[in-house]
């Protein structure tokens, strides 16, 4: 007899809680494969395609175009042949997973989500006693319509030692699993605050946060100021909803402003000989070098002279970490908003392997291909807006890195150059911090020498 199983929404990683269902790839009725993809969901992160790890016939999907979902709520069900243990219409994914792995049943896979997996290796998996043999090809009948999934509510304080799972472990992420394998922590004795206690990264760190600081006094958070409705009728006008990427930057930066004390200095330089260098680079052969890999060159090499403003404030330890490499992030502007790919070890690429790197990101930011990894782990910013025509801006820092150097546009301008006033394309300079890391020395170091740079490149040439 076939078995209906239920896939939820998977945990997509770095923190993700929900996702907007952007397009269904399947119907009811329908036939997927193991593995297949089913649905693209938007993140805050990026748009990514999700695979059903089920084979059978699709008789429900939860959610239309255009709702949000949060991780752990169902998305589908799926009739398979008969033949595992598991049975019932409510199957976690997560545990019906790790069963699969090594039972061989040609019904179901590992990998809830395309790039990655959710088999552990071979020694730690579970066998499947199967009830019998016989395989029914029959899929069952259509469910009738899903009644929609409300949101979870706030998450519960997780607790560590008193987890007690005796079943398989409620954690879809291969994510969350890999962050506490690493560290050594048993996951069984971590209760989820996830719909039905699955186990999410947030209650990883929480867990481990708490054994690295057993005696650290627990705080009450403070309690939530009512607001007062407004007196009079709401304004009248188009509203958008604050989701997706345009919620994700909303939430950084204000976040941004209001844990960091930041501030900002600029200067004025003449990039004439950083323009004539670059076109004598170009026209040498070989690769073309973009402005951008210069810029990001520069960066890497003031970074190294001040360290302090490749780094980040723990503001729990009241600690000022220091970030041994340098992942250099970019703004770049895509018809779905701003994002901020990151170039991961900035510090040892050529001019050559950070034009490519750029090209290559950009290009996925336009296609809406960047994918979580993409997106995160950046020690430090370069946001160039003189591509919108402007001279300068006051950059918001990208939450939790420590600075940001923004690039106005490179025009001509009147500029006294060696005792006579001539045109020379000047651009300007602005550097935003964190005052917490460093003071105003340090920072004006740090734009100088950049600035420095830009007007006379050869000043690399000694660092190098």
């Amino acid at each position: 007899m076939a078995q209906v199983l239920e896939f939820k929404l998977p945990d997509l990683g770095e923190g993700l809680t929900e996702a907007e269902i952007v397009r269904w790839l399947v119907s009811v009725g329908d036939v997927v494969a193991i593995d297949q993809p089913v649905v693209e969901v938007e993140t805050a992160k990026a748009m990514v395609e999700v695979p059903c790890p089920y084979g059978g016939v699709v008789t429900a999907r939860y959610g239309e175009e255009g709702s949000e979902l949060p991780v752990g709520a169902p998305l589908l069900t799926v009739a398979v042949g008969g033949g595992t243990a598991v049975s019932g219409a409510a199957v976690p994914a997560a545990s019906a997973a790790e069963e699969s792995a090594s039972s061989g049943s040609s019904e179901q896979s590992g990998n809830v989500l395309v790039g990655y997996g959710t088999a552990e290796p071979a020694a730690r998996r579970r066998r499947v006693r199967h009830e019998s043999p016989a395989v029914s090809q029959k899929p069952a009948p259509a469910a009738p319509a899903p009644v929609p999934v409300p949101v979870a509510a706030a998450p519960v304080p997780v607790a560590v030692g008193s987890g007690g799972h005796e079943g398989p472990v409620p954690v879809i992420s291969p994510l969350v699993r890999k962050l506490a394998r690493d560290r050594g922590l048993d996951l069984r004795e971590v209760r989820g605050s996830g719909p039905e206690g699955l186990i999410l990264r947030a209650d990883v760190e929480l867990a481990l946060a708490a054994l690295d600081r057993p005696a650290a006094a627990q705080v009450p958070a403070p309690a939530p100021v009512a607001t007062p409705a407004p007196s009079g009728p709401a304004p009248a006008g188009e509203r958008i909803p604050l989701r997706g990427v345009r919620g994700a930057v909303a939430d950084k930066l204000s976040r941004s402003r209001t844990e960091i004390p930041d501030a900002t200095c600029w200067v004025d330089a003449d990039a004439t000989e950083l323009m004539a260098a670059r076109a004598a680079m170009n026209a040498a052969g070989g690769p073309k070098i973009s402005l951008l890999a210069l810029l990001a060159r520069i960066c890497v090499h003031a970074l190294a002279r001040f360290p302090e403003l490749n780094s980040t404030v723990d503001t729990a330890a009241r600690e000022i970490v220091r970030l041994p490499s340098v992942h250099l992030g970019f703004a770049a502007q895509t018809p779905r908003g701003l994002v901020v790919p990151v170039v991961k070890d900035a510090g040892t690429r050529t001019a050559e392997s950070l034009t490519a790197e750029f090209a290559r990101l950009t290009e996925a930011s336009r296609q809406s291909a960047l994918t979580p990894a993409d997106l995160t782990g950046g020690t430090f910013t370069l946001n160039n807006y003189g591509v919108f025509g402007v001279d300068g801006s006051t950059p918001i820092i990208n939450h939790p890195e420590a600075a940001m150097l923004g690039v106005g546009r490179i025009i001509p301008k009147p500029w006294v150059h060696q005792g006579e006033l001539a045109v020379r394309q000047v651009v300007q300079l602005s550097l935003t911090f964190d005052h917490r890391v460093c003071d105003g020395g340090t920072a004006g170091g740090f734009l100088r020498y950049v600035a420095d740079c830009v007007e006379q490149p050869a000043v690399l040439l000694r660092t190098l």
